[in-house]
């Protein structure tokens, strides 16, 4: 190994601010203040969270979305109160009849007979 190019690995107490806890291990990270810690001074890292303090670490995590994804989505967009069996569904129509956006369905009928009539006069003048 290349001598002075890696930093100092040592002992350091870890504090979290919320619970008063401290632990001790060992890192690499500097700290300006020392503590003493079961009869030997170490240097100092001060945490905000730690294991010890942590909602989800603890058990006192909440849950802050009570509604479910896929309902807020039903609501959002207007199909109910939110219940998944309130939304039309292509599969509810009868074999062989899809539901068509409205205009979309008379538009083929109306074009298939426009050629039609306009076949039939030619027709009658030979």
């Amino acid at each position: 190994m290349k001598s002075d190019i890696h930093p100092e690995y040592r002992y350091v107490v870890f504090r979290d601010v919320n619970n008063g806890k401290e632990f001790i291990t060992r890192s690499c990270a500097s700290a300006r203040d020392t503590t003493e810690f079961e009869g030997q001074e170490y240097p100092l890292i001060v945490l905000d969270i730690s294991s010890e303090s942590h909602p989800f670490y603890t058990g006192t995590q909440r849950i802050m979305d009570t509604e479910g994804r896929v309902e807020r989505f039903m609501r959002k967009y207007g199909f109910g109160g939110g219940d998944v069996a309130d939304v039309p569904n292509d599969d509810d129509a009868p074999a062989g009849e899809a539901e068509a956006p409205a205009g979309e369905a008379d538009a083929p009928a109306e074009e298939a007979e426009a050629p039609a009539e306009a076949d039939a006069p030619a027709a009658d003048e030979a």
